[in-house]
């Protein structure tokens, strides 16, 4: 936005102007900054609509807006592969594990016995 300054803007105009344009310019700046130093995060939840953990966990995901994808291993029969595939590459037991199995950048893990603890280290 191009705007002359000509004499015939009055003062308050002209702060108002200045103003924006500061603020326009932090929030470039505090994006860009943000942008190039937090690490861009990939969680992908492998579960099962019928499962409350899994519900849980997305509601825990969204609430503390953290992106992510979900596949419903009940009725994707290729993410179960996939998913049955990474654990058994994380040397996870594919005869024991819980849902929902998570794969966070690249590290696999699933919920254990302590839901709460499973949580915070999708924070982490």
């Amino acid at each position: 936005m191009l705007v002359s300054l000509s004499p015939t803007l009055s003062l308050t105009t002209m702060i108002k102007i200045i103003n924006t344009s500061l603020i326009i310019l932090t929030c470039f700046f505090c994006f860009a900054y943000t942008s190039s130093t937090k690490k861009q995060q990939e969680i992908i939840v492998y579960g099962s609509d019928g499962c409350h953990y899994c519900i849980d966990t997305k509601i825990f995901l969204n609430k503390n807006n953290i992106s992510f994808t979900y596949y419903d291993v009940d009725f994707n029969k290729d993410k179960e592969q996939e998913m049955l595939s990474k654990l058994s590459n994380a040397k996870i037991p594919i005869d024991s594990f819980q849902l929902p199995v998570i794969d966070k950048n690249g590290t696999i893990f699933t919920n254990g016995s302590n839901f709460i603890a499973f949580l915070k280290k999708l924070l982490e």
